[in-house]
Formats: C-alpha cells, structure tokens, sequence
C-alpha cells in the first residue's frame, strides 16, 4: 500500500502503540489520536477497570514522543455518555445484558473519531484490534478473524461497514501477543510490558456496573430489590437490585439448600425476579436476532450455514441463519448452547470470515 496519513487512536496499551509504530516504520504518516471518554477527575480515587485512564493518556503521549508523531486528546466525553454508558445503563435497567464494547466500536471508535480523523486530512484510521482485512473474489471486503485466536477480536467489529472497512487498517492481525510485544520493546516503547485489561473501562473495579447503574439513573440502593425464585416460581432467597444479575450468572446468588450448582437463567426488570436453576436450563438450541447487520451489505436471499458465536470469549457453534423482515434473524444452533443472553450479540462467521451478525432478542 502506498504512503497515506493514518490516524492512529492510541489507548495508550502496547496494542495500540505497536500499531502506530509499524505504520510509521512503513514509512506512512500518522497521527496519534487518543480520546478522553469519561471524566477520570471526579473518580479520581477510584481504579477503573481498563482503557482511556488519564495514566493511559500519559503513556500515548509518551509513546507519540518516542516515536515522533504529534499526538492530540480528543474529548469524546458527551458522545461515549450518549452512544455507550447510556445504553448500557438502560440494558440492565431492562434486563438485559449489555454489550458495550461493540457499541464504543460502532459509534465511537468507527464512526466519531473516524470523522475527527477525517477532519485532519486522515486517509486511513487504524487501531490496535486483532483483526483482518482482505478483498474477496467479488471486490468486496472481508472481515477476517485474527492470526492468534486467542485473541481475536473481530466479534466486536461485527456492525461495520463496506465503507468503514476501506478506510481502516488492522497492523496487527497477522501477529500474535508475544510478537506485538517484542516489537514494542525492540522500539524502546515504555509500554511494551504494560498489563492489559479485560474489564469495561468505565467500570470502577471495587463498585462493579451496578454502581454505575444506579449513579446514572439515579435508582437507590435497594429500590430494585425483590426475589429470587426457582424455574417454578418459588422464592428461594432475596437480592437488592435485579440489574447486578446477568443471565448465565454464578456469584452473588444468596441461596442454599441445593446440592446443584444453580445459575441466573431470567432478569425480569417489570416483576424484580431474579430466577435461577441448573446449567441445563441456560441450554437453548435457537434465538431471534435484531438489529442484524451484514457486512457484505445486505442480507443473504435464503438461510446460510455458519459457525455462530454468542459471547466474545465463547467457541463458535455450526449455526442456520435465516433471515427475517425487519432486519431480524433467526438462529438455530446443530447443538445446545449455554448463555444465550439478550441484549448480547450474535456474530456469523463462515470459516474465518466474519460475515455480520444481530443483537439477541428476548425470547417471546
């Protein structure tokens, strides 16, 4: 590819940073761009669980010095309040289970600092995901999941576009963790052995999503108590606030008298019940999806196999898409799959191509 001027948004991890370094080694020009997403100075004693710290901030600049790129903050603040924290809030408030970090892809990452980007005169936008891109045989885009599985991330990219596709740039999809890092430290990059985060970043570590939840919505402490009760509707215990529950969920269930492990298998926001069983009732062999998005561009004309996954950490299952009215889909597993949760989403791959995917619905 020739030499194009690529903003880089630079979190401040080595992932990003390593990005930003073999993009300048290959002689493009690029800018750093970090971005502020949540005011870290009003939590200021608080350790949150990941990204976009004002320390991360810190180790970006320090990056961009080293590797003599200028470097700029943007305050994105307002918008990843509308597009994530508000959503996320509003997720568990229904109960459901959000997936926020798709969101911050979709309408942070790819879509507003894509524009800031722009804004600058940015040919290409590129990012520290383990992601990969390739043309097909019909000159369309592919999705790709990353050379090191393990860390695969293209999950999260499901909603993007054709459009967005072309303009961006995955330096890293080839390489595996351990690469990226030698690569870091043979640069001299201060963050070459930095710890990595799998939390939301906007989640204080000692409060968990419920504080947040009840911070921003104002709900207190206690006002979304009410039952726990089993698969036939018997109270089996108490909780303080149905939204600390997700389905699939093990820890916090204040109950006894089984010698079965039990799990959450329903939040229902309308009635406060928490309702609980074994692992077998987490087991569902469909789902409906909404909000489907294929990354070719439309929907396919009749159903199609896949391998669906359901959670960004679960193994993929063989699947049948079929395609609904209304941008909705119909998903049935050749196999029983646990944590089936709505409000996460759904993405289709066939082999390593990542071919779209939905948010799952309540079930009816």
């Amino acid at each position: 590819m020739r030499a194009v001027k690529v903003a880089v948004a630079m979190s401040g991890g080595v992932d990003s940073s390593t990005a930003a370094y073999i993009l300048k080694s290959a002689g493009h020009e690029v800018v750093g761009l970090s971005m502020q997403m949540y005011d870290n100075l009003t939590n200021a004693d608080t350790t949150y669980g990941g990204c976009c710290t004002i320390d991360d901030l810190a180790d970006a600049r320090r990056v961009a010095w080293k590797l003599e790129i200028p470097h700029f903050t943007l305050n994105l603040e307002s918008n990843f309040h509308e597009k994530v924290i508000t959503p996320f809030v509003q997720g568990y408030l229904s109960g459901v289970t959000p997936s926020p970090c798709v969101l911050c892809n979709t309408h942070v990452k790819f879509d507003l600092f894509h524009q800031k980007a722009r804004a600058i005169g940015a040919d290409r936008i590129a990012t520290g995901h383990y992601a990969r891109l390739t043309t097909g045989v019909n000159g369309q885009l592919e999705l790709r999941k990353a050379r090191d599985l393990a860390k695969d991330q293209s999950y999260f990219l499901f909603e993007l576009s054709q459009e967005q596709l072309s303009e961006s740039l995955f330096p890293l999809g080839d390489l595996t963790k351990p690469q990226v890092r030698a690569l870091a430290a043979d640069a001299g990059l201060s963050v070459a052995s930095k710890k990595e985060s799998y939390e939301i970043c906007f989640v204080p570590e000692k409060d968990g999503y419920g504080k947040i939840v009840e911070r921003e919505a104002g709900v207190a402490p206690g006002e979304g108590a009410g039952e726990i009760v089993d698969l036939d509707g018997n109270a089996v215990g108490a909780h303080d606030g149905y939204y600390h529950f997700t389905i699939g969920q093990r820890r916090g269930l204040a109950v006894g008298g089984s010698a079965d492990r039990t799990y959450v298998v329903d939040v229902n926001a309308f009635t406060k019940r928490v309702t609980i069983g074994p692992g077998s009732a987490l087991e569902k062999s469909e789902l409906n999806a909404e909000r489907v998005h294929w990354i070719a561009g439309s929907a396919p004309s009749s159903s199609v196999e896949v391998q669906a996954r359901v959670r960004s950490r679960m193994a993929d299952v063989a699947a049948t898409v079929t395609p609904l009215d209304g941008d909705r889909a119909r998903v049935a597993f050749a196999q029983k799959v646990r944590g089936v949760a709505p409000g996460q989403a759904v993405v289709f791959y066939q082999d390593d191509v990542c071919l779209g995917g939905g948010w799952i619905s309540r079930q009816p």
